[in-house]
């Protein structure tokens, strides 16, 4: 069960909705980027220091996208467990998660040592 005060919740609330409106901004703003943005064999001149730098440019841009989308999916994940009551507890072993931890990670779901224990488990190897 959290040990969040209410002013503590109305503040990570606030975190969370205010994160989740710019991310929203940059999403849109990404994918306009991207639609608006003429396909590489329309060019006339094709040069390949060019052409290597532009997918290099458009797979930053496609990781940066993918990144504000997972952020995006953690807010809503939360904004999710702080309306049935269980934001701020761990996901896994259920213990409280620090406030100072979700003012510094609004979204987190699971503790510091249960979020170790995760990322250690985790696959990193890249998609």
């Amino acid at each position: 069960m959290t040990t969040l005060r209410n002013e503590q919740l109305d503040l990570l609330r606030r975190a969370l909705a205010e994160r989740e409106a710019q991310l929203q901004v940059e999403v849109r703003t990404a994918k306009e980027a991207a639609a608006e943005r003429p396909p590489a064999t329309a060019r006339e001149v094709q040069d390949p220091g060019e052409d290597a730098e532009e997918h290099f440019r458009h797979g930053l841009e496609h990781v940066d996208l993918q990144r504000d989308q997972e952020e995006l999916h953690a807010i809503q994940l939360a904004q999710e467990r702080v309306a049935d009551g269980s934001y701020g507890s761990c996901i896994d072993c259920g213990q409280p998660i620090p406030f100072e931890r979700l003012k510094a990670q609004p979204s987190a779901s699971r503790c510091i040592a249960c979020q170790t224990r995760f990322e250690q488990r985790r696959d990193t190897t890249p998609r």
